[in-house]
C-alpha cells in the first residue's frame, strides 16, 4: 500500500474505553489508535465486543469509561461535526427501503451538502464497479440482501470520509463485489482515509488490514502487525496464518484440536 504524507497522524484515538449491560462487560478497558492511510482490523468472534465498540465511537451508545477523539472530536459532544468525518457500514444494511437508490443519493448529498464537482463522476463509478447501475432507480426494498449492501457501501464511501467504519461490510456480496470493495478500501487510505474494520473472517483481515486488535469477551488482548501478533504468540513458524494466531492468543487451539480430532475419529468410523 502506498504511503502517504502526514500518516502519523491520528484520525482515530480510543482511549480505556468500557461498557456494561447489567453483569455483561461487553467492553472492557479497550485502548487502539488509527492513523492516516491505515487499515486497522477489530477481529473477533460473534459477541466479543466489536459492535458496541463501534457504536460508542459512533456515539449511538454513551461510554461508562474512556475517551474517544476523533480528529480533535468528541462523538457525543461534537456529533455534527464527528458525522460529517465518518462514513459508516454496517452489516445488516442501514438505509431507507422506501426510497431508490439514486433517491438515497441524492438525499446524502444535500444533508451532507457535498459540493465536489466530481460527485456525479465518481458515484457513476462506484456503481459501474459494483454492477448497480441496473438498480439505480428501483426501490431499495425490493432488491436483494447483497444488493442493499452494495448501496450502503456507496452511500458510506460518497463523501470521501477520514474514517470510515466498517462491521462485517462484505456480508452478503459476491466474490467479485468483495474484490472491488477491497480496492476500494485501498484507495481510499491511498488518499489518507482511515478505517476501522471490524470483522471475525481472518481471511479478510490478514489481506487487508495494515494492523490488527484481537478483542475476545471485551476485552483487547494484542494488537499489531501479523508478524507483531505472531511475535507476541512466540510462534517461529512464519507460515502459520492469522487464523493460528488467533486461535492460540484467544487460546482456543487446543480446544479446536480436541474438537476436530474427535470429528476426525467419528467420520471415519462412520
Amino acid at each position: 500500500m502506498a504511503k502517504i504524507e502526514n500518516e502519523s497522524i491520528q484520525v482515530l484515538n480510543v482511549e480505556q474505553l468500557s461498557k456494561s449491560f447489567e453483569n455483561v462487560h461487553a467492553v472492557n478497558d479497550v485502548s487502539f489508535h488509527i492513523k492516516k492511510g491505515e487499515v486497522y482490523g477489530l477481529l473477533g468472534p460473534n459477541g466479543a465486543g466489536k459492535t458496541t465498540t463501534i457504536k460508542q465511537i459512533l456515539g449511538l451508545l454513551t461510554p461508562d469509561n474512556g475517551n474517544i477523539n476523533i480528529l480533535g472530536l468528541h462523538p457525543e459532544r461534537d456529533e455534527i461535526e464527528v458525522k460529517k468525518r465518518i462514513g459508516y457500514i454496517a452489516e445488516e444494511p442501514l438505509i431507507y427501503k422506501s426510497l431508490t437508490p439514486k433517491e438515497l443519493f441524492n438525499f446524502i448529498a444535500s444533508i451532507r451538502r457535498i459540493t465536489d464537482p466530481k460527485i456525479t463522476e465518481r458515484l457513476a463509478q462506484y456503481l459501474d464497479s459494483l454492477g448497480a447501475i441496473e438498480y439505480y432507480e428501483r426501490l431499495i426494498s425490493t432488491l436483494s440482501r447483497g444488493n442493499k449492501q452494495k448501496i450502503q457501501i456507496i452511500a458510506a464511501f460518497l463523501h470521501n470520509p477520514d474514517l470510515l467504519i466498517m462491521d462485517e461490510p462484505l456480508a452478503g456480496l459476491d466474490a467479485k463485489s468483495v474484490k472491488v470493495v477491497k480496492e476500494m478500501v485501498e484507495l481510499h487510505t491511498q488518499r489518507g482515509g482511515a478505517v476501522l474494520f471490524s470483522t471475525h473472517i481472518m481471511e479478510v483481515a490478514e489481506d487487508l488490514c495494515d494492523r490488527i486488535g484481537i478483542i475476545s469477551q471485551g476485552k483487547l488482548l494484542a494488537e499489531g502487525t501479523i508478524q507483531d501478533l505472531r511475535d507476541h504468540t512466540n510462534m517461529i513458524d512464519d507460515t502459520l496464518d492469522l487464523e493460528d494466531i488467533f486461535l492460540r492468543i484467544t487460546e482456543q487451539d487446543e480446544s479446536v484440536n480436541l474438537i476436530i480430532d474427535q470429528l476426525r475419529k467419528t467420520m471415519q468410523a462412520a
